[in-house]
Protein backbone atom coordinates (compact mmCIF):
# COMPACT_ATOMS: atom_id res chain seq x y z
CA UNK A 1 0.00 0.00 0.00
CA UNK A 2 1.50 3.53 -0.70
CA UNK A 3 1.80 5.95 1.78
CA UNK A 4 -1.15 8.07 -0.06
CA UNK A 5 -3.37 5.24 0.39
CA UNK A 6 -2.47 4.83 4.16
CA UNK A 7 -3.58 8.52 4.63
CA UNK A 8 -7.45 8.14 2.72
CA UNK A 9 -7.70 5.17 4.85
CA UNK A 10 -6.66 6.99 8.40
CA UNK A 11 -8.46 10.33 6.86
CA UNK A 12 -11.69 8.26 6.83
CA UNK A 13 -11.28 6.27 10.56
CA UNK A 14 -10.18 9.61 11.85
CA UNK A 15 -13.15 11.55 10.45
CA UNK A 16 -15.77 8.37 11.37
CA UNK A 17 -14.59 8.07 14.59
CA UNK A 18 -13.87 11.68 15.88
CA UNK A 19 -17.75 12.84 13.85
CA UNK A 20 -19.61 14.72 16.21
CA UNK A 21 -16.49 15.50 18.55
CA UNK A 22 -16.21 19.41 19.62
CA UNK A 23 -12.13 19.13 20.38
CA UNK A 24 -11.53 17.47 17.04
CA UNK A 25 -10.59 19.83 14.47
CA UNK A 26 -9.83 18.82 10.60
CA UNK A 27 -7.64 22.18 9.30
CA UNK A 28 -7.23 20.05 6.33
CA UNK A 29 -6.81 16.52 4.62
CA UNK A 30 -3.39 16.16 6.37
CA UNK A 31 -3.66 18.38 9.27
CA UNK A 32 -5.46 18.07 12.45
CA UNK A 33 -6.05 19.88 15.96
CA UNK A 34 -7.41 18.21 18.77
CA UNK A 35 -7.78 20.17 22.31
CA UNK A 36 -6.81 17.73 25.38
CA UNK A 37 -9.13 18.45 28.18
CA UNK A 38 -12.29 20.48 28.39
CA UNK A 39 -13.57 23.84 27.66
CA UNK A 40 -12.19 26.31 30.18
CA UNK A 41 -9.77 23.83 31.71
CA UNK A 42 -6.81 25.22 32.98
CA UNK A 43 -4.70 22.31 32.06
CA UNK A 44 -6.06 22.13 28.66
CA UNK A 45 -4.08 22.09 25.49
CA UNK A 46 -3.98 21.84 21.61
CA UNK A 47 -1.70 19.27 19.68
CA UNK A 48 -1.67 19.76 15.58
CA UNK A 49 -0.26 16.60 13.90
CA UNK A 50 0.07 17.44 9.90
CA UNK A 51 0.60 14.45 8.07
CA UNK A 52 4.37 14.45 5.37
CA UNK A 53 3.99 13.58 2.08
CA UNK A 54 5.63 10.27 3.33
CA UNK A 55 3.52 9.53 6.59
CA UNK A 56 3.02 7.02 7.97
CA UNK A 57 6.81 5.67 7.43
CA UNK A 58 7.98 8.83 8.25
CA UNK A 59 6.78 11.20 11.30
CA UNK A 60 4.50 13.67 11.38
CA UNK A 61 4.71 16.81 11.91
CA UNK A 62 3.53 17.44 16.13
CA UNK A 63 3.35 21.39 16.89
CA UNK A 64 1.83 22.93 20.05
CA UNK A 65 1.73 26.34 18.71
CA UNK A 66 -1.76 26.87 18.45
CA UNK A 67 -2.38 30.24 20.19
CA UNK A 68 -5.23 28.03 22.69
CA UNK A 69 -1.61 27.24 24.31
CA UNK A 70 -0.26 30.60 25.22
CA UNK A 71 -0.67 30.24 28.76
CA UNK A 72 1.90 27.21 28.51
CA UNK A 73 5.59 27.65 29.34
CA UNK A 74 7.97 26.24 26.70
CA UNK A 75 9.10 24.03 28.79
CA UNK A 76 5.87 22.04 29.07
CA UNK A 77 5.67 22.09 25.51
CA UNK A 78 8.90 20.80 25.03
CA UNK A 79 8.42 17.96 27.35
CA UNK A 80 4.85 17.33 26.07
CA UNK A 81 6.47 17.01 22.91
CA UNK A 82 9.03 15.19 23.63
CA UNK A 83 6.55 12.72 25.49
CA UNK A 84 4.70 12.42 22.16
CA UNK A 85 7.77 11.69 20.34
CA UNK A 86 8.60 8.89 22.14
CA UNK A 87 5.21 7.51 20.73
CA UNK A 88 5.77 8.65 17.21
CA UNK A 89 9.01 6.40 17.51
CA UNK A 90 7.11 2.96 18.48
CA UNK A 91 4.06 3.38 15.92
CA UNK A 92 6.47 5.05 13.06
CA UNK A 93 5.14 3.10 10.05
CA UNK A 94 1.54 2.32 10.87
CA UNK A 95 -1.60 5.10 11.11
CA UNK A 96 -0.68 6.92 14.73
CA UNK A 97 -2.71 9.94 14.52
CA UNK A 98 -5.76 8.65 16.35
CA UNK A 99 -2.62 6.61 18.67
CA UNK A 100 -1.26 10.10 19.56
CA UNK A 101 -4.50 12.17 20.75
CA UNK A 102 -5.31 8.93 22.47
CA UNK A 103 -2.09 9.09 24.18
CA UNK A 104 -1.99 12.92 25.10
CA UNK A 105 -5.93 12.12 26.70
CA UNK A 106 -4.99 9.01 28.41
CA UNK A 107 -1.24 11.45 29.90
CA UNK A 108 -2.73 14.88 30.20
CA UNK A 109 -2.51 14.99 33.90
CA UNK A 110 1.47 13.78 33.92
CA UNK A 111 1.73 15.80 30.85
CA UNK A 112 0.06 19.29 32.76
CA UNK A 113 1.61 18.43 36.00
CA UNK A 114 4.46 20.88 36.24
CA UNK A 115 1.84 23.90 34.22
CA UNK A 116 1.62 26.92 35.40
CA UNK A 117 -0.44 29.07 33.92
CA UNK A 118 2.09 32.05 32.15
CA UNK A 119 -0.11 34.36 32.22
CA UNK A 120 0.90 36.99 35.06
CA UNK A 121 -0.69 40.03 33.70
CA UNK A 122 -4.10 38.84 35.04
CA UNK A 123 -2.83 37.91 38.77
CA UNK A 124 -0.85 41.56 38.74
CA UNK A 125 -4.00 43.63 37.81
CA UNK A 126 -6.23 41.66 40.24
CA UNK A 127 -3.60 42.81 42.90
CA UNK A 128 -3.54 46.28 41.87
CA UNK A 129 -7.40 46.38 42.12
CA UNK A 130 -7.71 44.81 45.32
CA UNK A 131 -4.96 47.67 47.10
CA UNK A 132 -6.69 50.50 45.24
CA UNK A 133 -10.20 49.89 45.44
CA UNK A 134 -11.70 53.74 45.46
CA UNK A 135 -10.47 53.40 41.60
CA UNK A 136 -13.14 50.92 40.96
CA UNK A 137 -16.25 52.92 40.67
CA UNK A 138 -14.54 55.09 38.39
CA UNK A 139 -13.78 52.58 35.76
CA UNK A 140 -17.64 51.59 35.75
CA UNK A 141 -18.65 55.00 34.82
CA UNK A 142 -15.66 54.69 31.87
CA UNK A 143 -17.18 51.16 30.82
CA UNK A 144 -21.14 53.04 30.40
CA UNK A 145 -22.79 52.62 26.66
CA UNK A 146 -23.23 55.78 24.13
CA UNK A 147 -26.83 56.42 25.01
CA UNK A 148 -29.07 56.32 22.00
CA UNK A 149 -31.96 58.33 21.34
CA UNK A 150 -35.58 56.72 20.09
CA UNK A 151 -34.85 57.74 16.55
CA UNK A 152 -31.75 56.22 16.18
CA UNK A 153 -32.51 53.12 17.92
CA UNK A 154 -35.43 53.33 15.39
CA UNK A 155 -33.06 54.23 12.05
CA UNK A 156 -30.86 50.88 13.48
CA UNK A 157 -33.47 48.30 13.96
CA UNK A 158 -35.25 49.19 10.88
CA UNK A 159 -31.60 48.89 8.86
CA UNK A 160 -30.34 45.66 11.30
CA UNK A 161 -31.75 41.98 12.03
CA UNK A 162 -33.24 40.70 15.72
CA UNK A 163 -29.59 39.93 16.48
CA UNK A 164 -28.49 43.87 15.45
CA UNK A 165 -26.51 42.54 12.64
CA UNK A 166 -26.91 44.26 9.39
CA UNK A 167 -28.38 41.79 6.50
CA UNK A 168 -26.37 39.82 4.06
CA UNK A 169 -25.32 41.68 0.74
CA UNK A 170 -26.29 45.44 2.45
CA UNK A 171 -23.07 46.84 0.93
CA UNK A 172 -22.75 44.47 -2.39
CA UNK A 173 -23.29 46.80 -5.78
CA UNK A 174 -26.35 45.58 -8.26
CA UNK A 175 -23.68 44.43 -11.30
CA UNK A 176 -26.66 44.85 -13.31
CA UNK A 177 -27.62 48.81 -12.98
CA UNK A 178 -24.02 49.62 -12.84
CA UNK A 179 -22.74 47.90 -15.58
CA UNK A 180 -26.01 49.14 -17.77
CA UNK A 181 -25.45 53.28 -16.05
CA UNK A 182 -21.44 53.12 -17.45
CA UNK A 183 -22.54 51.26 -20.53
CA UNK A 184 -25.27 53.92 -21.86
CA UNK A 185 -21.95 56.43 -22.55
CA UNK A 186 -20.16 53.69 -24.77
CA UNK A 187 -23.69 53.45 -26.91
CA UNK A 188 -23.68 57.25 -27.54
Amino acid sequence: MSANEDQEMELEALRSIYEGDESFRELSPVSFQYRIGENGDPKAFLIEISWTETYPQTPPVISMNAFFNNTISPAVKQSILAKLQEAVEANLGTAMTYTLFEYAKDNKEQFMENHRPVNSATSISNIISVETPNTAPSTKKRDKKEQLSKAQKRKLADKTDHKGELPRGWNWVDVVKHLSKTGSKDDE
